[in-house]
């Protein structure tokens, strides 16, 4: 039963200033976090050769990429909230630690004989699910660590790191195979992990006030589903961030299936093998670094919101280049990555600092949740859309279909006054709605 409180009012959300001294503190936390990312990336691969030399079975690598991706759209919602409520610093390490433990459980199971492709998929479920909070707990204490003047910086450093890991993890990955049995590989994400959540154990982070309601002169917390129901209130009530999210899932949707079809387009179109499938990566990998080698010494232009519309229309012109290149002219399709793994770090860098820094910091794991949510459930449904359609029309009419679209959203968002003032609108976002608690 719902009983609405008389003269309740939600309590404003203080924020408090960044520590001077704040950079040790968070690149020693941030550090942590970089191994157990090379660890992740590492099993991943392992995981993923392990299941193809075993299998051979496409269907096999499509579930288990399903699985992994199920847990942050199903729950990612709901998991927000949740994120708001806890103490952020328990949420990494509970997460980080259960992840480590069904990498342990995996780690048994190669080296008793007896591993089978479910386990496989039910670790991967397990490490999914520890992700779904670590990420968005992580990010939303980025905010209140960082100063904010510093979060597009830091976001390129983030993208530079995510380039080295495709161009370094997939041959480091395939060097321990050949080193160690397959549990010995697995073993490094322990050693990871453990890296990750030490700092955390010793280090405090911040956590924003837990909001409460005032009824009758009595202060009470709030419930979880009301602070769910305020989550989505908050997004839907602010045109400038809703269209901001509506837009980083359409693009989603029109961008994900040309790094899924790119195989096909090496080997049908330009008649190339397995090298020139692995330059196209790394060329991707080296304009990512390089993107957010730019990303981080410049910071954007003044406005974010320009840098990251402006790195999408890049991406555009480079899917489409892609789309057009003639099949003799295969050095087109290096630059045409080079150029998408660029303008993806000034595209995807400056939005994160956006949402950092306009989105109220106790609000931040609600809306970073439900950002994680609907652009992942893109990938599934835009290959499923992408397939079909490259079948029938050929390879590379989604590069095409995609590309173009992506300039056309995109340049119809520059006329889009609440999100191009969505960064000077932050104090015009909706207050929360009065809290109405389940008693």
């Amino acid at each position: 039963m719902e009983t609405t409180l008389e003269n309740s009012a939600a309590s404003p959300t203080p924020i408090s200033p960044t520590p001077e001294r704040w950079a040790a503190k968070f690149f020693i936390i941030w550090s942590g976090q970089v191994f157990s990312l090379v660890g992740s990336a590492l099993v991943q691969f392992a995981l993923v050769w392990w299941m193809t030399r075993t299998t051979g079975s496409a269907t096999v690598l499509a579930t288990a990429t399903l699985v992994a991706l199920l847990p942050q759209i199903l729950l990612g919602p709901f998991v927000g909230a949740l994120v708001d409520r806890w103490n952020r610093r328990l949420i990494m390490i509970i997460a980080d630690t259960a992840i480590a433990a069904a990498t342990g459980v995996l780690i048994l199971l190669f080296a008793a004989g007896i591993v089978q492709v479910w386990h496989v998929y039910a670790i991967l479920l397990v490490r999914s699910l520890g992700g779904a909070f670590h990420g968005p707990a992580m990010t939303a204490s980025t905010s209140l660590m960082v100063p904010k003047q510093h979060l597009a910086r830091l976001a390129g450093m983030n993208q530079t790191l995510q380039g080295l890991l495709s161009i370094f993890a997939p041959p480091l990955g395939a060097l321990l195979i050949g080193l160690l049995p397959m549990h010995g590989v697995l073993a490094i994400d322990i050693g990871t992990a453990a890296l990750a959540v030490l700092p955390l154990l010793v280090l405090s982070i911040p956590n924003p006030p837990r909001q409460t309601a005032v009824a009758n002169g009595t202060a009470k917390k709030t419930t979880y589903w009301h602070d769910l129901r305020e989550g989505f209130t908050y997004v839907v009530k602010w045109p400038g961030l809703l269209g901001l999210i509506l837009l980083a899932m359409m693009l989603n949707f029109l961008l994900i299936p040309s790094s899924s079809l790119t195989p096909l387009v090496i080997t049908k179109v330009f008649g190339k093998g397995v090298a020139e499938l692995g330059w196209t990566e790394t060329v991707f990998g080296v304009g990512v670094i390089a993107g957010g080698l730019v990303l981080s010494a410049w910071g954007g232009f003044k406005r974010k919101i320009v840098t990251s519309l402006t790195g999408i229309l890049g991406i555009g012109a480079g899917v489409i280049l892609i789309g057009v290149a003639p099949a003799n002219l295969f050095f087109l399709i290096l630059v045409a990555n080079f150029v998408i793994g660029v303008t993806q770090v000034f595209a995807n860098g400056p939005v994160l600092a956006i949402f950092q820094t306009t989105i109220e910091p106790d609000m931040q794991g609600r809306v970073f949740s439900l950002i994680s949510a609907g652009t992942t459930a893109m990938m599934p449904l835009s290959l499923l859309v992408a397939g079909p359609i490259s079948d029938w029309l050929g390879v590379r009419i989604w590069y095409l279909i995609g590309g173009g679209l992506c300039i056309l959203v995109t340049l119809a968002a520059f006329s889009i006054p609440a999100i191009m003032n969505i960064e000077q609108n932050r104090q015009q976002a909706p207050p929360p709605p009065d809290p109405s608690p389940t008693v």
